[in-house]
């Protein structure tokens, strides 16, 4: 008898010796072949939760098998430490934000260490660490030196409940702020800006050669959202030293142009607006102050609440006719020039602002026939547009181009949605901005040799949120570094996304001291093989990361070749319990605790492992934990040889000892295919079935043959070693001696993976209709034959050709009525 498989104390013994032994820990000059696993940069919340758990067991199972596949892997950790949550929780205790955190990342690392996962923690980075700090400073400034850093005045989203800017990607679709969950305002401030828009085409372009979900790529060029088109200038009427500046991505449907239209922003508000208009036009001006982008730009709400006329007029230069000026908040300052020509013909949101406000309607695109829609926003013959009449949409573009570039009022241009990275925070949990501010000198850089600039331990938490730099004398008032005059420091500090957008590169090198990484490491390493991490981070950290990538190369701090950080992208599914996310605040947590307690780090691994397609989201109430407890007792079992799972004998081979070694090679394949679609469910149902077989064959009338059971388990403890690796690594040292994960991965053989007679399904119209035993090697037309030849396919096509027969064999054949 085995006895019962002990979790707890098999587990932390195998965890002890992975860290006592630096199983897993890797030197820069390792003569194998490198390849670099990472999972995304936690933030330290404390203990893991459900995601932490599927997360870090994707990642964890990737560096266990490449490394047993001969791989030098480098798997490190680290803490995304600065963060709103830390400085509120000091807010509401009085904890400093360093202490709270530094116990938060001990719960963490604790939990990661409890389900097995191996990284190696001697190049551990953590965001609030002052050596960290200080290369962080370092980069700012060469962003700074080198125009890509910058300050300058900007409507800016602002939380009054966590007092502070936000980016653009930080507010939710409702308008709120995605931390506290408060209604976002405008405010106008100096800000500072990282200039990710000198990049926008190479990050576009660069989308298409990536290895990532496509629907990652696909968020990601609608975020920067290229587009192509004219801006032109029209003169105000009545006023020759006042002109109006539009961009437009269909010059061809100009001749429509009934009306346009500025942002209420614009700075040219003023000079177009009447006096009789003004009252009008300030009110509207200080409503749309209390409105977020989301709610400006969407399509639900009276539009005749959401516009002023400044009673002023343009001249349409296709027409020569004048139009009026409005405001309206759909139309925003940060896209194109914060002006539009409105042709209500062809935009669906001019059309309701035109009828609205009575303003004229003009197609000047032939809809298809029959349609009776608001705009026709498709391709089509040009109408009512005088020499573009007849034209189709590209040639009459370019046509309306030519046209404003002869007579001097425009150009080609491409505009962008994306903006420049507003990296300012009022937050005293960040990475303090390196700058001095001197009245004489101006805006000075913290010399490199000062370097880094950190926050005072002696701050209050006021109740109003507000960073306590602002008025914290000693770190405020400063000797300016140029003159010696007295100066102040720059209170804000960097979105903690700067952080996340280079920690691995240094996590190739985070022993330097004179740089932030060595370009050398940095180029052996990157860049990251396998990146794990959740869809959310679509837009924010995968494109920060990208753009840093790139700047860092052209600063000299990077290799200039390196280009895209992350070669594979992996977004696994969420965790959900009842259908919902789970969260602390909806009370709907299961904790991965209890669950290890219970059955162990193990079973937890392999449940998440066995509960679906990664990629998808999981309801936990529908993950299989005990079945996975059984399974894994019925391994332990059978590697133990225990007799309750069946006797193992010496005897001579026979055909089902043949045909289990078959088997076992069978399953290699399944398991190295399925680990190369990342389709870990299906691998642990094929271990599921080989056990299943193992143990039909063992209990046959002939019972298990030692010679070929013994490397049959093996193999299958050897599968099973990065997905479920405590019970595998304990059942090994039993078996053999020595250490499994450190064994090679096995090898199928191929002609003893190879079937020589399957089951091929027959079926009409997609419905299974037969199973015929046939040859594993059946050509395609021997399987069409025999299908064709089927009493039931005969019957059911009654006499009448098939209009397809779709052939797989030997798996399948489906015959198409």
């Amino acid at each position: 008898m085995a006895g019962a498989y002990d979790f707890a104390g098999i587990e932390k013994k195998w965890q002890a010796h992975w860290a006592d032994e630096g199983t897993y820990e890797i030197d820069n000059d390792d003569p194998r072949p490198p390849y670099y696993v990472l999972s995304m940069y936690p933030y330290p919340s404390g203990r893991a939760h459900m995601g932490h758990v599927r997360n870090y067991t994707y990642g964890d199972l990737i560096v266990r098998h490449r490394t047993m596949n001969g791989y030098g892997v480098l798997s490190p950790i680290g803490f995304d430490s600065f963060g709103l949550p830390a400085e509120n929780a000091a807010i509401k205790t009085g904890e400093h934000p360093r202490s709270f955190t530094d116990a938060r990342i001990e719960e963490l690392s604790a939990s990661l260490r409890a389900i097995g996962a191996v990284y190696d923690w001697r190049r551990q980075v953590v965001s609030h660490d002052p050596a960290y700090m200080r290369w962080n400073q370092v980069i700012f400034l060469r962003l700074l030196e080198a125009g890509l850093a910058y300050r300058a005045m900007a409507p800016v989203n602002w939380c009054p409940g966590c007092q502070t800017v936000l980016a653009n990607e930080q507010v939710l679709s409702d308008g709120t702020c995605e931390r506290s969950g408060d209604v976002v305002t405008k405010r106008n401030l100096e800000q500072w800006f990282f200039r990710i828009t000198s990049y926008a085409d190479d990050l576009l372009a660069a989308l298409d050669g990536l290895n990532w979900p496509e629907r990652v790529k696909t968020m990601q060029r609608n975020w920067i959202g290229r587009s192509e088109g004219a801006q032109f200038d029209m003169a105000v009427q009545g006023r020759e030293d006042l002109v109006l500046s539009v961009f437009t991505t269909r010059p061809d449907t100009a001749f429509g142009m009934t009306y346009a239209v500025v942002a209420p922003e614009h700075p040219l508000v003023a000079e177009l607006t009447t006096a009789d208009q003004r009252t009008a036009v300030e009110a509207f001006v200080e409503k749309v102050k209390h409105s977020t982008d989301i709610e400006r730009q969407s399509t639900e709400g009276a539009l005749e609440k959401r516009g002023a006329f400044t009673g002023s007029y343009v001249i349409n230069p296709f027409s020569d006719q004048p139009v009026p000026v409005y405001l309206a908040d759909y139309v925003l300052m940060g896209y194109g020039t914060g002006a539009i020509m409105a042709v209500p013909g062809e935009d669906q949101r001019d059309w309701d602002f035109a009828q609205a406000y009575g303003l004229p309607i003009i197609r000047t695109v032939q809809p298809p026939e029959g349609w009776e829609g608001g705009a026709y926003t498709g391709p089509g013959i040009s109408i009512n547009s005088q020499w573009l009449d007849g034209m189709e949409m590209a040639e009459a573009k370019a046509a309306a181009i030519s046209f404003l570039e002869e007579k001097g009022i425009g150009t080609r241009k491409v505009n962008y949605r994306l903006r420049d990275w507003l990296v300012s925070r009022q937050r005293f949990w960040g990475c303090p901005i390196p700058v001095i501010y001197c009245p004489d000198c101006g805006m000075v850089p913290v010399p490199e040799d000062q370097l880094p600039v950190l926050a005072p331990d002696d701050v209050e938490f006021r109740p109003t949120g507000e960073s306590p730099l602002r008025y914290h004398e000693g770190f405020l008032h400063v000797d300016c570094p140029r003159c010696g005059g007295r100066a102040e420091r720059e209170t804000d500090t960097m979105d903690t996304f700067v952080d996340s957008s280079w920690y691995f590169l240094r996590f190739c090198d985070p022993w330097s001291r004179d740089v932030p990484f060595d370009p050398a490491a940095a180029d052996r390493w990157m860049p990251v093989d396998r990146y794990i991490g959740g869809i959310e981070h679509a837009i924010l950290h995968l494109l920060y990361a990208r753009f840093f990538t790139r700047a860092l190369g052209d600063v000299g701090l990077a290799p200039k070749d390196l280009h895209e950080p992350f070669d594979t992208l992996f977004t696994q599914g969420m965790v959900r319990l009842g259908g919902t996310r789970m969260s602390k605040s909806k009370g709907n947590l299961v904790s991965p605790d209890d669950v290890l307690a219970e059955v162990g780090a193990d079973v937890l691994r392999l449940s998440h492992l066995f509960a679906g397609p990664p990629a998808d989201d999981v309801d936990w109430e529908s993950v299989g934990v005990e079945g996975c407890n059984r399974f894994l007792a019925r391994v332990w079992r059978v590697g133990n040889e225990d007799p309750d799972a069946f006797p193992v004998i010496d005897r001579d081979e026979t055909d089902a000892d043949r045909e289990l070694t078959r088997s076992v090679h069978r399953l290699i394949q399944r398991v190295d295919d399925d680990f190369e679609r990342w389709s870990y469910n299906t691998a642990v149902a094929a271990l599921m079935e080989f056990v299943n077989s193992l143990y039909r064959y063992g209990r046959g009338p002939d019972g298990a043959r030692r010679a070929t059971v013994a490397p049959a388990v093996d193999t299958l403890l050897l599968l099973l070693a990065p997905m479920a690796p405590h019970i595998s690594a304990e059942l090994w040292e039993r078996r053999r001696g020595g250490h499994i994960h450190a064994e090679a991965w096995p090898q199928a053989d191929p002609e003893l993976a190879r079937l020589e007679r399957t089951t091929m399904i027959v079926q009409v119209n997609g419905r299974v209709r037969d199973k015929i035993e046939v040859d594993a090697s059946i050509t395609e037309a021997e399987a069409e034959a025999l299908a064709l030849a089927s009493e039931r396919v005969i019957e059911l096509l009654a006499g009448q050709a098939p209009r397809k027969v779709i052939v797989r064999p030997p798996a399948l054949v489906n015959v198409v009525a």
